[in-house]
């Protein structure tokens, strides 16, 4: 009886899909006979690694400071052309600073007007200018620890002017002036003026255009030179004119009246003198000219022509003009 109740329960258990397993799992079975070896353990990526600069002590610091900004010996020399000799005086040496302030300009550091200049400077860059008459150069200089030496060479030249009236009629020097300009017609840059003749003036070597004047009013004279190095160009520049003096008389050789306002035009009637007195003078370039005179109300005056020569007189008659 009890065979027959266990045989209908598995009978039910069978019909409603539940199964008893009879066998342990593969992988079960298999763990237990065959051993696992261990995963190593991760670790971490290591990265190359620099070894750490040590930073310098403040005496190395102090000391870099100390050579840096500790003045150095620098001596400056020049000559007016290459291997020529060393110039000893005349030399106005000026050294800025490389780079300019907010004002644009350079920064003036030392001056010297020695003809071998012997400065210190902190190590560093500088713009070394020197000028010897009107003669001048500008070069750059780097300044080292140690001894620095600098040479620089001028390409200069003189020149001496003077004038005269053609024919060589000597010109009285206090009658004279020059002016010298650089650059061409369009662009002139005035490199010195009012000079007296026979002045001798130190130039950079080059074409300079120069102009005479012979009195104060329209007598002048332009030329270009040029002025070679080591040498000294002198130059004679020519006027076509003459000096010229005023009377106003009542007869032909008669005394001069005083108290008289001259005034002379050109041939277009461009007024180019004036002044008072009973014997002015002057210098004029070679043309035609009217001359007037006023003595009280009465005005005076002759047409003349001036021509290159020596001195000579105008006399303006009252009894005739």
């Amino acid at each position: 009886m009890r065979l027959r109740q266990n045989l209908a329960l598995l009978l039910t258990l069978v019909l409603t899909g539940f199964v008893v397993p009879l066998h342990t799992p593969l992988a079960l079975a298999q763990s237990s006979s065959v051993e696992m070896l261990p995963m190593p353990r991760s670790r971490p990526l290591a990265l190359p690694t620099h070894a750490a600069v040590p930073a310098p002590s403040s005496e190395a610091t102090a000391a870099i400071a100390a050579v840096i900004s500790t003045p150095q010996p620098v001596t400056l020399t020049a000559h007016i052309i290459p291997e020529g000799v060393t110039i000893s005086n005349g030399l106005i040496w000026r050294i800025f600073e490389s780079k300019a302030g907010s004002d644009g300009a350079l920064g003036l550091v030392a001056k010297s007007d020695d003809g071998i200049a012997h400065v210190e400077l902190a190590p560093g860059d500088y713009v070394v200018h020197v000028a010897y008459g009107r003669a001048q150069i500008s070069e750059p200089i780097a300044v080292m620890p140690g001894l620095n030496a600098k040479d620089f060479v001028l390409e200069a030249g003189a020149l001496r002017l003077n004038s005269a009236v053609i024919g060589d009629i000597v010109i009285p020097p206090n009658m004279l002036r020059f002016d010298i300009y650089t650059g061409d017609d369009a662009n002139r840059t005035m490199v010195d003026e009012g000079l007296l003749p026979n002045d001798i003036i130190i130039l950079n070597a080059g074409t300079y255009h120069i102009i005479s004047h012979f009195g104060t009013v329209n007598a002048v004279v332009r030329a270009d030179l040029r002025v070679e190095p080591d040498q000294l160009t002198d130059a004679t520049l020519y006027h076509h004119a003459s000096q010229i003096s005023f009377k106003l008389a009542s007869e032909e050789g008669g005394e001069a009246i005083a108290d008289v306002e001259w005034t002379v035009k050109t041939a277009d009637g461009a007024t180019i003198y004036s002044d008072l007195g009973a014997f002015p003078s002057t210098v004029l370039a070679e043309g035609n000219y009217l001359v007037l005179a006023k003595q009280g109300e009465q005005v005076f005056n002759r047409e003349f022509k001036v021509s290159p020569g020596s001195a000579r007189e105008i006399e303006v008659l009252t009894t005739v003009y």
